[in-house]
């Protein structure tokens, strides 16, 4: 009766420690519910900081694209300008040597009038003899005097001209100038601007997918977390069921105190830690793996516990000398690695694909929740801590949160 007593006191405090982790965990996924809904909530703005600045850039490149247009005119209009500069230049060309031409010739005639003219002109006055002759001498000196002024007149039209298309030149460069100067300070500005804005972008692209990234890791934190907490709420009802069934049964069996010791160490079958690791996934794993620990099977998968046909083993008992080290059977990170009361220390692994396994009732805990372990990497040592009487290990494997026997996973025991 005194270690019925004890066993329900141990499962009263198992239970209560359960409890404690399960609101514990249940806090954990609700701070997760909302660091997730909050990380998309942030991605949500950064879709529209980055519509926004799409559409500011769409706008830019459009304007861009606008500017390319005039631009193209505007060069079709620098080699129209072009063309009509070397047009007057031409022409220009040819009013210098129209001038220098029309230069020669006043210069010849002016020379001419001078040597020739005065004489012959005085002569006639003097001769009257032939009157007729005369007549006819100063009509021609009339003619010749007429065309050296039409001669004038057209050499200061050519100065003209000659002036004016200078001037033309002048201006149309520097309207060009002009032009070409501003063109090119609005390509500049625009270029500037839609730099701004694609790396703008570019800021917005890297914060989102680094938050992403923070959002897949909190949800996979999340998922992980869900497993822990259905591992921790069937942890409960078993122990909640447990209590009430060793509560019945102390008192309605006056010899239950006998039934309840675990089969001896020294008779159960050996179970061994050795050999090569199993590197697939944890699916393929059946038969294939090793035991966490060198020892022998004290309670197996299914078997009555406590001597109630009604409560069975949801994984095994391995006796083993205090302090021998625990070893993961696969590959996994730590999902829990604490101390409860009345359960010891207990590390779980968390394998993916919705496989964990358990160690419970260890000496002492070598990884802590969070850590990456590798198949027979150590992570914890085998104790009686939990109200254990004996040194010995407790083994799970759960499989989408269903207790699955471990001797169908771990290799054939000796």
């Amino acid at each position: 009766m005194i270690r019925t007593a004890i066993l329900l006191t141990l499962f009263c405090m198992f239970g209560t420690a359960v409890a404690d982790e399960h609101a514990a965990t249940r806090q954990q996924i609700e701070a997760a519910r909302k660091d997730v809904a909050e990380l998309q909530k942030l991605l949500k703005q950064i879709e529209q900081e980055k519509s926004a600045a799409q559409k500011q850039l769409k706008a830019t490149e459009s304007e861009m694209g606008q500017l390319e247009k005039q631009v193209d005119d505007l060069q079709q209009e620098i080699d129209r300008s072009e063309a009509e500069l070397q047009r007057l230049d031409e022409e220009k060309t040819t009013l210098e040597g129209a001038r220098l031409e029309q230069q020669r010739l006043i210069a010849i005639q002016a020379r001419a009038a001078y040597q020739s003219g005065r004489q012959e002109y005085l002569k006639l006055l003097l001769n009257q003899q032939n009157p007729e002759k005369f007549s006819r001498t100063l009509t021609y000196y009339d003619y010749l005097n007429k065309a050296r002024f039409e001669q004038l007149d057209t050499f200061n039209e050519t100065l003209r001209q000659l002036s004016n298309v200078e001037s033309s030149i002048e201006s149309q460069r520097s309207h060009l100038a002009e032009q070409q100067d501003g063109l090119i300070q609005r390509r500049s500005q625009l270029a500037e601007v839609r730099k701004e804005r694609q790396q703008a972008l570019a800021s917005l692209n890297r914060d989102q997918r680094n938050r992403e990234q923070r959002l897949q890791n909190r949800q996979q934190e999340q998922a992980q977390l869900q497993r822990v907490l259905k591992t921790i709420e069937e942890t409960l009802a078993r122990q909640a069921r447990e209590a009430e069934e060793a509560r019945q049964r102390a008192l309605a069996q006056a010899r239950a105190q006998e039934s309840r010791a675990p089969a001896s160490a020294a008779t159960g079958p050996l179970v061994s830690s050795v050999g090569g690791n199993f590197g697939g996934p944890f699916a393929q794993a059946k038969g294939k793996l090793p035991w966490p620990v060198d020892g022998r099977l004290v309670a197996r998968y299914g078997t009555p516990r406590g001597g109630d046909a009604r409560t069975k083993w949801d994984g095994v008992l391995i006796g083993a000398n205090a302090g021998t080290q625990v070893r993961a059977v696969h590959g996994g990170r730590v999902v829990f690695a604490d101390w409860l009361r009345g359960a010891g220390l207990l590390v779980i692994l968390d394998h993916g694909n919705g496989y964990l396994s358990l160690y419970g009732h260890n000496q002492s805990l070598l990884r802590n929740a969070g850590d990456v372990v590798k198949a027979g990497d150590p992570i914890a040592t085998v104790g009686n801590s939990g109200g254990q009487d004996t040194a010995a290990l407790y083994f799970a494997i759960r499989q989408q949160g269903r207790p699955s026997d471990p001797a169908q996973w771990c290799r054939a025991q000796g």
